[in-house]
């Protein structure tokens, strides 16, 4: 835990900033995104105080993160007075920005349209934090994929901007095939719900059984048992 020691309110001031950067450093070893993205390379840009603020002198101030909140894009961490003749608790504004590589738009692609390789393009500092949907960092993932709205020249690939493709709507004819170990069948039935490439769908047999299976990109329901 790191701990501001400051002996009244015209020297803590700075203080508050520096044990403040120096306890977010530690914490975003641990507890953000930062961790599970080695190549991530973290900014910390820390705000100021209401200047309205009449804070008593502290003898020791902890640093903590509110609850409900996390050390990414704009965010805040709470300071409160333990040691002191009268207990405070402010809240800092920090932007925490965490720069790496991303795929970025080249071209507008409109909503519904399936991305293709060529429209978008490798960057290398993209600020992952800048909104809260993650970035969708393989080309894998997006190549082949819908825009889920209309997609604009310079915005990065998040995952709330792709959805599967459609491969069918509700009461087309489909194929499904079961396959197992060392067999496999097809019958023909009806879809009772939308089919997206590599999600679940329900489609009703000839004989009324309702079956369940993943769509492929060719609109096929695969049951593997």
């Amino acid at each position: 835990m790191v701990v501001v020691t400051c002996s009244g309110l015209s020297a803590h001031a700075q203080s508050l900033d520096h044990f403040a950067r120096q306890w977010i450093d530690q914490a975003l070893e641990s507890t953000t995104e930062l961790s599970k993205q080695s190549v991530l390379r973290p900014e910390v840009q820390i705000g100021n105080l209401d200047p309205r603020l009449q804070l008593a002198p502290c003898g020791r101030v902890e640093p903590y993160l509110p609850k409900g909140t996390q050390l990414w894009g704009r965010t805040r961490i709470g300071l409160k007075c333990v040691e002191g003749p009268v207990a405070w608790n402010v809240f800092l504004p920090v932007t925490v920005k965490a720069w790496g590589p991303a795929w970025v738009m080249k071209k507008t692609v409109q909503a519904n349209a399936v991305l293709q390789p060529g429209d978008a393009e490798r960057h290398e500092e993209v600020d992952w934090a800048d909104a809260r949907s993650p970035i969708v960092a393989l080309p894998e993932h997006w190549q082949g994929m819908q825009a889920a709205f209309t997609l604009v020249p310079g915005q990065a690939i998040r995952q709330n901007a792709v959805k599967p493709p459609q491969a069918f709507s509700v009461g087309t004819e489909v194929k499904v095939v079961t396959a197992g170990t060392g067999f496999e069948m097809s019958a023909i039935g009806q879809a009772l719900s939308i089919g997206l490439v590599g999600q679940q769908a329900r489609v009703k047999l000839g004989n009324g059984k309702v079956v369940s299976g993943v769509v492929q990109s060719g609109g096929t329901v695969f049951i593997s048992i």
